[in-house]
């Protein structure tokens, strides 16, 4: 059997065939759920056909992922992250190849797309460093012949539900972190996005096979709703990392909390990029079409809110307008693309009805605000002249949407980025010392990722990616964010032959 465009041949190079099996399970492919077929958003043409996993299927694999826990967790800390680094070695032999698949199922452009798999590469990279450093530590004792120790231990089995925006390098942030930290990993990936998570699970399962480990260390299923929700009741999974929306999160939450399990949340987005009267708006301006533009405006640190000190509102607006004007648009694989597709047509409607909310509330379109008539799910990038009270500002459209407004003071300007109830990534242009440091301190912004001089978007994986309020409050990836995928014990050991008290009590 063969694929039905002669230019989707290349998939077969990373283990992808015109059907395929979605799921995963006790370290080999099978599937007994409905099928699917997956498609181009730049056509809405299939690209093949995946079976989907069942409950009976995820509940197969789960028995032999706690089998394979039991295993994963005797394998030293450092020798788990040279499976890792292994993992990055053939991504690194096929990354042309798996970025071409994430442009091709996801729709980002393929620049994004390679770059998207160079994330995942660069985890491994780190999550190799930090195997050797799962440091605890040693806290002085207040009673003699006392040691007091801080011990990190696995949780045991992470569970992964990704979002389609990022196919795979969210999965990167939590799994590279949790196989070095000694867990198991449970990996729902996008119900449209299946491709790229077989191609994936097929990369890691080749390493366990290779190093004759259990192929259950990594389990992975494609599905929808259903799957997620197993994994959500699960009490075999103390942690549930999720990304999408604010809505879906908060329900994973409450069924994860029900059992007292973890949640890591990486949520809803709602970013603006302040420029002042002091900025280089010049770079400002080419900072926010990438931000705004990027991916298609479905990046969770997109910029949709363009916050512009009113001194230089059209200094500022006059050339983005026309170089938004200029933005090529077209099949995300062609070179020169900047604006790919939005992902589903689903997400076409949405615009379009978007766009009629935006108008019903007084925004006036500068430019854009309408989709392109095509076999795909194009859209005109769009920036809106609105106000900041109005009640569409504070919800996210997952489009190349840019809301545009003035400010007169350092201080409104950050009451106006801090008033969404979500809280992922700011960035504010200035060369004022005293704005930028206010900015990043208690006065300044209330997000996660706090910038200065550059896009909201684009972050480096050193560091911890996430946000507050409504985008969850969960941390990935860089810095410490290792510590959530690990349980902390408290250890005193009496190494003398009396029995002193804490505090200084006599008991008998």
């Amino acid at each position: 059997m063969s694929f039905a465009k002669k230019e989707y041949q290349f998939l077969k190079e990373i283990g992808i065939g015109p059907k395929n099996l979605g799921g995963f399970v006790n370290g080999t492919w099978k599937a007994s759920g409905s099928v699917i077929s997956t498609v181009n958003p730049a056509n809405n043409q299939t690209i093949a056909e995946v079976v989907e996993a069942s409950a009976q299927d995820y509940e197969e694999g789960m028995q032999a992922c706690s089998e394979a826990a039991k295993i994963w967790v005797q394998v030293p800390a450092p020798k788990r992250g040279e499976i890792v680094r292994q993992i990055g070695d053939a991504l690194r032999a096929n990354l042309q190849e798996f970025g071409r698949l994430v442009s091709l199922e996801m729709g980002k452009i393929l620049p994004e797309g390679i770059g998207e798999v160079q994330e995942v590469i660069d985890m491994c990279d780190f999550a190799v460093g930090l195997s050797r450093q799962l440091n605890g530590s040693i806290i002085p004792s207040e009673r003699p012949n006392h040691m007091m120790l801080e011990m990190w231990n696995p949780l045991g089995i992470v569970g992964v539900i990704t979002a389609f925006n990022f196919p795979c390098a969210v999965l990167g942030w939590n799994a590279c972190i949790a196989l070095v930290c000694g867990n198991c990993v449970v990996w729902k990936g996008a119900p449209t996005t299946p491709l790229v998570t077989i191609a994936m699970t097929k990369i890691v399962a080749s390493v366990l096979e290779k190093n004759n480990l259990p192929g259950s260390i990594f389990t992975a299923f494609c599905g929808g709703a259903e799957i997620g929700e197993a994994i959500a009741k699960d009490t075999r999974i103390p942690l549930v990392s999720f990304t999408g929306s604010s809505k879906v999160g908060l329900a994973v939450q409450q069924t994860v909390n029900q059992r007292f399990g973890k949640c890591l949340l990486e949520l809803s987005g709602n970013n603006a990029i302040i420029v002042m009267d002091d900025a280089d708006t010049e770079l400002a301006v080419r900072s926010v079409l990438f931000a705004a533009v990027g991916t298609a405006g479905q990046r969770c640190t997109t910029c949709r809110r363009l916050l512009v000190h009113e001194t230089v509102y059209e200094k500022v607006l006059e050339p983005l307008v026309d170089v938004y004007k200029q933005v090529k648009i077209g099949d995300p694989l062609e070179k020169g693309t900047l604006l790919g597709p939005l992902h589903t047509r689903t997400s076409r409607e949405n615009f379009q009805k978007g766009i009629q909310n935006i108008k019903s509330q007084g925004g006036k379109i500068l430019t854009g605000g309408s989709v392109i008539e095509s076999e795909g799910n194009f859209v005109h990038p769009t920036i809106v002249e609105i106000s900041s009270k109005a009640e569409v500002v504070k919800e996210e459209l997952f489009a190349p949407v840019l809301y545009v407004m003035k400010f007169k003071t350092f201080e409104e300007a950050v009451e106006i980025n801090n008033s969404v109830p979500q809280g992922l990534s700011s960035s504010i242009f200035t060369r004022n010392p005293q704005f930028i440091f206010k900015w990043i301190g208690a006065q300044g912004s209330d997000c996660g990722i706090v910038n200065v001089n550059i896009p909201t978007n684009g972050a480096e994986i050193g560091g911890a990616f996430g946000g507050e309020k409504g985008t969850g409050g969960g941390r990935e990836a860089g810095s410490d964010s290792w510590k959530q995928y690990m349980r902390r014990s408290t250890c005193t050991i009496n190494y003398g032959n009396e029995l002193p008290l804490a505090q200084g009590i006599n008991f008998g």
